[in-house]
């Protein structure tokens, strides 16, 4: 595969089961729609055992709309008090 900006040989990487083409002269990284849920899918597994401070990545469907913006989470009681 060449990159589509310049034309060079991209790289191309195994993660898992899913392989990633990266253009050498920084351009982007490209990978197939599967390799992309495969990558999905490894990330929210990390999530999910990461700890309670994380939250898994949502499913690609083509419904998707923008999630809400959420508010300013405060990290302590205390910071309540002064905004």
């Amino acid at each position: 595969m060449t990159c589509p900006r310049c034309g060079v040989e991209m790289d191309q990487r195994t993660h898992g089961e899913a392989t990633v083409s990266s253009c050498p002269e920084g351009h982007g990284v490209f990978l197939a729609r599967a390799d992309l849920g495969m990558l999905v899918e490894a990330e929210n597994d990390w999530h999910r055992n990461a700890g309670q401070h994380t939250a898994p990545l949502p499913r690609i469907t083509p419904d998707m709309t923008a999630p809400p913006t959420p508010g300013k989470v405060s990290r302590a009681w205390v910071e309540t008090l002064f905004n």
